[in-house]
């Protein structure tokens, strides 16, 4: 077997048990809330945004270690920190133990995905990035899908401990193989530094506003968490202000300088804000709000999945022939009109109602990921490319995490406390209410998130905007990646 293929597999395995676990959790989240003792709607969202937060916040950090240290020396870490992650989350015995030991996968994740595009860039030839980053997240999206009846049936047979399980063995495998079949194609780069001053101002920064933006929703925001949402946005101030002035800055501020870097991650970063509270809103819905079992609303959540996994490795296969620009113009439109059909449905629509908009929404996100993210890694220069990885992450997984917590707070702000947790739950509001008072707050959530996702097509005008080369001709983005590293 070609070198390329052992990267693609091991990596793909990655991705597969990654998703396969955020999916499992989120379709679980009701049954957790009502059996493990002590957990709150609170502890349910942070189950999700734990693990992103830390994900988030280190990916940098990790890229540039993995960028000074060997990239499949810290790839092989995160498979076994995610395995062992996974163990500990199967142990908990509250839901505040669960969400520290959902951080621990977290680390785990983020020395995967810090390394996991830019070892596939490494080993794969241009023309043939974007089918492989296609083909790794495709996968990851399959595990996806298998995880919405997996999870079901675990969480309804074996309870919800269960769905933990299943990355113990084929994580223990994979990372005996990457260590034993892996070898580094990248030149370390050991004359750089940690930027501890950037880490120490990033990751508090990140977690103090989300900290008090989420619990602010859920009892009430007063001083003290208003004071901590402040506290966050001076320090995500501060942040860039640092990176200026560091010798080895934890964010390559530099690389925004490429059109096409910064048209791409900035996309990206708005178009996972659209998406990421997408799956929490509609688990609650069919098990909190139509009190479907985990199993039923697994299977209901199929068809976005599944059409995503349909158009994900067309668009990378065809984007790496015709370019990315129609891809992932045609995904953001896409994405957009499927939120905004969501925002219109009527309580308690016929569920091929339902459907329809998420499989326009899975066609989209499918267009969008692997030619944006193909094009994104290819517009920089080889050694920067951990850096780029943990970039692109960072962002997408900082998306997410603000769509969480958008989500989370708009229903928080529209649904009596009692309800929220009721239906958290997936128990019946007394009066069998559920349905009428949970979907105001999702229509609500829609179209704030619709629109933040049409605004991705700002950064995406920016990209391809005309711009005059040296002599007066006009010169765009997708030129070859050594003119655009060269910006």
């Amino acid at each position: 077997m070609q070198y390329k293929y052992t990267v693609l597999m091991n990596t793909t395995i990655a991705s597969f048990m990654a998703f396969l676990d955020s999916n499992i959790v989120v379709i679980s989240l009701p049954t957790i809330v009502r059996t493990l003792r002590g957990t709150t709607p609170f502890d349910a969202v942070w189950l999700i945004m734990g693990y992103s937060i830390v994900s988030a916040t280190m990916l940098l950090t990790l890229g540039r270690l993995a960028d000074m240290f060997g990239r499949v020396r810290l790839y092989n870490l995160g498979f076994a920190v995610f395995t062992a992650g996974s163990a500990l989350c199967s142990a908990a015995w509250s839901g505040s133990s669960l969400v520290v030991f959902r951080m621990i996968q977290g680390l785990g994740g983020a020395l995967i995905f810090a390394n996991n595009s830019a070892i596939i860039t490494d080993a794969f030839p241009v023309n043939e990035r974007g089918r492989a980053i296609g083909i790794n997240q495709v996968v990851g999206i399959a595990g996806s899908i298998l995880a919405l009846v997996l999870g079901g049936v675990l969480t309804s047979t074996l309870g919800w401990r269960s769905i933990f399980w299943v990355n113990i063995l084929p994580g223990g495998f994979a990372t005996v193989w990457a260590y034993m079949r892996l070898r580094e194609l990248s030149q370390p780069q050991r004359t750089e530094r940690v930027d501890y001053y950037g880490n120490a101002l990033f990751g508090p920064g990140l977690g103090f506003f989300l900290l008090g933006s989420t619990i602010g929703a859920l009892d009430g925001f007063n001083p003290l968490y208003d004071a901590l949402m402040a506290a966050g946005l001076v320090l995500l101030a501060l942040f860039p202000l640092v990176e200026l002035r560091a010798f080895h800055p934890m964010m390559d501020l530099k690389l925004f300088r490429i059109r096409e870097f910064s048209g791409a991650a900035f996309s990206n970063l708005l178009n996972a804000v659209a998406r990421g509270g997408l799956s929490l809103i509609l688990v609650l819905y069919f098990q909190g709000a139509l009190l479907y079992s985990a199993l039923q609303a697994g299977v209901d959540l199929i068809p976005f999945s599944l059409a995503f996994v349909s158009a994900g490795p067309l668009s990378g296969a065809l984007s790496d022939k015709y370019g990315p620009r129609l891809f992932v113009i045609a995904g953001v439109l896409l994405g957009s009109a499927s939120l905004f059909w969501f925002a219109l449905l009527p309580a308690g629509a016929g569920y091929v109602y339902i459907a329809a908009p998420m499989v326009i929404g899975g066609i989209g996100g499918g267009m969008f990921a692997a030619p944006n993210l193909a094009s994104l890694m290819n517009s920089v220069p080889p050694p920067r490319r951990g850096v780029a990885s943990g970039m692109a992450s960072l962002l997408f997984n900082v998306g997410s995490l603000l769509s969480i917590s958008i989500s989370f707070v708009i229903m928080a702000s529209l649904i009596p406390r009692n309800s929220l947790e009721l239906i958290f739950a997936g128990v019946a509001v007394p009066g069998g209410l559920n349905l009428q008072i949970f979907s105001k707050a999702m229509h609500t959530t829609f179209i704030v998130l619709a629109v933040l996702n049409t605004l991705a097509l700002i950064p995406l005008a920016y990209r391809w905007l005309p711009r005059r080369g040296r002599m007066g001709d006009a010169q765009n983005s997708e030129d070859p990646p050594s003119i655009n590293a060269s910006a």
